[in-house]
């Protein structure tokens, strides 16, 4: 084989590998691309929970009193239908429309007679005041809990889907304002393929779904 063709092999094999090398080099990600996907996933978190602290005791709810070395008077209550809860030492206590901190703060300083600084924890048990209902054509009506920013597509899925029978065009929301009763339409149909959606109302305690 001559010089001149080798050289020029040669120069081939390397550029064949040169090329083959730039191929296999990994690419460097698009900046814009990973802060979009980034951002859209920022967006996508779900909606941050109302602080249990703001909170506001209900009728039928359920407490847990605690009066720190003080075991007679640590205890679990229910408040009753007239917003009220019944301690030793002080009787009958307003907790209804109250943050647990709040009525914290009230029972302690009721104790103040008796105990010499007080130290009182209240902490919500059983949440049986914020309830909305469900009835009509589901699969299991009656009461539901009504967890934060619950809508009512999030409402009627807790029920377990409709009988054969239900209007998913004709469903409607009563709520009391005002001290009227006040109805709210919601077409199924149309919230579920992303029409209409401010049918898709925020619910609110003591809702009545209604699914004819």
């Amino acid at each position: 084989m001559s010089s001149c063709t080798c050289l020029l092999t040669g120069a081939w094999l390397l550029l064949t590998f040169g090329s083959s090398q730039e191929a296999q080099k990994p690419t460097a990600p698009d900046v814009s691309t990973q802060k979009a996907r980034t951002s859209g996933a920022e967006t996508a978190a779900p909606h941050v929970k109302p602080n249990d602290a703001e909170y506001k005791i209900g009728a039928q709810d359920v407490l847990r009193i605690d009066v720190w070395k003080e075991e007679q008077l640590t205890r679990t209550v229910p408040v009753r239908p007239d917003g009220k809860v019944t301690l030793p030492l002080m009787n009958d206590i307003q907790a209804e429309g109250l943050t647990p901190m709040q009525l914290a703060a009230s029972i302690s300083e009721g104790l103040k007679k008796y105990i010499n600084n007080p130290q009182v924890t209240v902490t919500i048990t059983e949440i049986n005041s914020r309830r909305i209902y469900v009835t009509g054509e589901v699969a299991r009506a009656g009461a539901f809990p009504l967890l934060p920013n619950m809508t009512v597509l999030q409402a009627l899925s807790s029920s377990g889907g409709f009988t054969q029978f239900a209007r998913l065009k004709n469903i409607y929301v009563l709520r009391v304002e005002n001290g009227k009763q006040v109805k709210h339409p919601f077409n199924y149909k149309e919230v579920v393929n992303g029409k209409n959606p401010e049918q898709n109302i925020l619910l609110e305690p003591g809702d009545v779904i209604v699914v004819p």
